[in-house]
């Protein structure tokens, strides 16, 4: 007597195999997929806001910031010096030289090298303002997150002691349902930091 075949899968033939199942398949839940759109929109209309008040000038210096670190600044670089180089060494007879010692071209890569040092600080500088902003962001989310964990710890230990769990005595509960300050907390880092520093030397 024939083994008896296992019931076919709808919309699959006889035989086929099962389909694998892989990472990007996986169908977030509504709910969690509605919070990080919410999220993500939030902080690109934040990003463009940011944009739009930026001024003229800081504007202009992001855009020759990124101009000076492409490729096509590069090529042009390459062919202004090496025209210079090529004309002023006299290998084109048809055209005079007129910077034999090349004091004109070095004075003026040092000129062009001075501003656009100046762009790229400009251009950093705002960079380390968004990325200050973004720490104190963090920073700030990190401490209402342990608040909220702490008041939770406080919560289910009342819990507890009211249905008569033993773990609801256990002291390092007393720790953990602390709020953490966080000036005591850099101050201890600091006083830590200073030890090693002072064993060191």
């Amino acid at each position: 007597m024939p083994p008896p075949t296992p019931p076919r899968e709808p919309g699959r033939p006889d035989g086929a195999p099962p389909p694998e199942r892989r990472a990007h398949d996986r169908v977030e839940p509504p709910n969690v997929a509605a919070v990080v759109e919410r999220n993500i929109t939030a902080l690109l209309e934040r990003r463009r806001a940011d944009d739009a008040r930026r001024g003229s000038q800081v504007r202009a210096a992001d855009a020759i910031t990124r101009f000076t670190g492409s490729l096509t600044f590069v090529y042009i670089h390459l062919v202004l010096f090496g025209a210079w180089i090529v004309v002023n060494v006299g290998w084109i007879p048809a055209i005079p030289a007129f910077d034999r010692s090349f004091t004109v071209l070095a004075m003026a890569a040092s000129v062009e090298a001075i501003f656009l040092s100046t762009f790229v600080l400009i251009s950093q500088n705002r960079m380390q303002a968004q990325a200050d902003k973004r720490a104190d962001l963090d920073l700030q989310i990190s401490l209402l997150a342990e608040h909220e964990v702490t008041q939770l710890i406080t919560l289910v230990r009342e819990m507890a002691r009211r249905m008569g769990v033993a773990q609801a005595q256990d002291p390092a509960l007393d720790e953990l349902a602390r709020d953490i300050r966080p000036e005591v907390v850099l101050t201890r880092m600091e006083d830590s930091e200073e030890r090693a520093a002072g064993r060191d030397d």
